[in-house]
């Protein structure tokens, strides 16, 4: 699900499958690839394990060819893939497809070079993550580990370990990130997958995938994304559904979705606190934000709502159980985009821009409070409303901590929670009841390890790390038997593991919170009813 419950029919139903015959699923998939291999022994067109690349700009990218998956694996720290008869394939450097070469090529040991270093220009979450206690366990000399799993209930120690569990969360932020890298285009546009119906850049994964990659201090990535974002903006503050990867709006009909909006002001603002000197070196940013925030602040009517639009679902507003009022899943985004633009405003000198915006958030905060609230933060602010993941985003890293809404996020959960172990993206869902979503298992991720529920969050992360392909690649979906059951990698889900993993190791900045310098206390800040008191 590149985007949450993303490319659902207007009905609701689950993204709709290609229904065209064979000759036509491979015409598509031949367009969309250039001369990349297509599957074989009916395999579906997306089902390929991850994607070949080869270290160098402008990381073109190939997935593997289901039939050559058994055996192959990943150089570590690369997008190099050992063959199971020894040979590498790999995307030269200057080249667009892929070539199999010896081991002992030296093209292989350069691109492997390219990527390790790559991810030594910032971080790789994943080490420092706290376990349980019966999961500190180090290898011992020359041997594995024993295999562990990290149960729901357990504290998390605090030893600084380095166990088997924590080199599995450190490996599956590395492919997290070169996979993100590899659907990132040159011109900025970050891709939600490699295949068809998601070779399509959403401003909402965008803004995601620019989050990730600011945490773990990829800084040029990150500003890539962001002014591509800038650049296809409209002079009325609104992006377009989605974008071609040369940056054009794709004209499907889709109207422009206002949750978008507030994720990609709220990735701006993160990428400022991260790294102001980088962000004060980006005009654009302030104008990018500056149109958002006005047009989003402009939107909102008396009761202090924003208008209907789609929202993570992609489908129309006239389906939901209240067609007339935004879901929480437009809400709740919208929230935390004013909340930080509002501080990104007021960090930046604007102080006139910050209190109008601080004025246009609590006002929304004031109507979650009415509408929400009181029916326990479901999907429509009806009685009888159904749960969704859109609860989340009242949650830590987008908006302060509340008990409140911490329990309706547990409530959450255990409606959508499968038999698999992952989640169902709503309550009552119309497509596949037996398939978890992997971006909807993120975000609960998410939510628990930015609000300090460690041993939650560790739970969730190991089922997804259990539930990535061969090539250790994070899918869209995973069906019944645990298999994926939709393409790989999906950046939005990457974008969220990432997070998780930084978020474990050190508390992310959430707008409408500041901490003070002196003296390490968090408070309720711009747009939640409270007075800024720290600086």
């Amino acid at each position: 699900m590149a985007g949450g419950g993303r490319r659902f029919a207007p009905g609701g139903g689950a993204r709709r499958t290609v229904r065209v015959t064979a000759l036509l699923a491979a015409a598509a998939l031949v367009s969309a690839l250039g001369s990349a291999e297509l599957p074989r022994r009916g395999e579906p067109p997306w089902a390929s394990p991850g994607l070949v690349g080869g270290g160098g700009w402008p990381f073109a990218s190939q997935p593997l060819d289901p039939a050559d998956a058994a055996g192959a694996a990943y150089v570590p720290d690369s997008s190099v893939v050992r063959l199971k008869d020894g040979r590498v394939r790999l995307i030269p450097l200057g080249a667009e497809t892929a070539a199999t070469l010896a081991a002992s090529d030296p093209r292989v040991a350069s691109a492997v070079t390219i990527d390790k270093a790559w991810l030594a220009r910032g971080s790789v979450p994943g080490l420092k993550v706290p376990v349980l206690p019966e999961n500190v366990v180090t290898a011992p000399r020359g041997g594995e580990a024993p295999s562990v799993t990290a149960p729901a209930t357990r504290a998390p120690s605090t030893r600084t370990v380095v166990t088997q569990s924590n080199q599995k969360y450190r490996d599956m932020a590395a492919r997290a990130l070169l996979d993100l890298r590899l659907l990132t285009q040159p011109n900025g546009a970050s891709l939600a997958s490699w295949y068809g119906a998601w070779r399509y850049s959403w401003p909402r994964d965008s803004a995601f995938a620019a989050a990730a990659f600011t945490v773990t201090g990829h800084r040029v990535e990150a500003q890539r994304i962001l002014r591509f974002l800038a650049g296809v903006q409209a002079g009325n503050g609104m992006w377009a559904a989605r974008y071609n990867a040369g940056g054009s709006a794709v004209a499907d009909g889709r109207a422009p979705q206002s949750d978008s909006l507030g994720w990609v002001l709220w990735a701006a603002w993160l990428f400022h606190e991260k790294d102001p000197d980088a962000a004060a070196g980006m005009p654009e940013l302030w104008t990018m934000v500056r149109r958002a925030a006005d047009r989003l602040a402009g939107s909102l009517g008396a009761d202090g709502m924003p208008p209907p639009s789609s929202d993570y679902w992609e489908r129309s507003p006239g389906s939901e159980q209240d067609p007339g009022t935004a879901t929480l899943g437009v809400v709740a985004p919208v929230l935390a985009g004013m909340r930080s633009a509002a501080e990104f405003a007021r960090e930046t000198g604007h102080a006139a821009d910050a209190s109008r915006w601080e004025a246009a958030a609590a006002r929304l905060d004031g109507a979650v409070a009415a509408r929400f609230a009181p029916l326990g933060y479901p999907r429509s602010a009806v009685r009888d409303g159904r749960m969704d993941t859109s609860v989340t985003f009242l949650t830590p890293p987008f908006a302060p901590a509340d008990p409140f809404v911490a329990g309706a996020v547990r409530r959450a959960a255990d409606k959508l929670a499968l038999p698999n172990g992952g989640v169902l993206p709503g309550e009552r869902w119309s497509g596949n009841q037996k398939v978890a979503w992997t971006p909807e298992m993120a975000l609960f991720t998410l939510s628990a390890a930015a609000s300090g529920r460690t041993a939650e969050a560790v739970h969730r992360l190991d089922w997804l790390a259990a539930h990535r392909t061969s090539l250790g690649s994070l899918p869209e979906k995973v069906d019944d038997a645990g298999r994926p059951a939709a393409v790989a990698p999906l950046g939005w889900t990457a974008s969220l593991v990432v997070l998780s993993l930084s978020a474990l190791e050190a508390p992310l900045p959430v707008p409408g919170v500041c901490t003070s310098a002196s003296t390490g206390v968090r408070t309720v800040a711009a747009g939640s009813g409270q007075a800024q008191n720290c600086s």
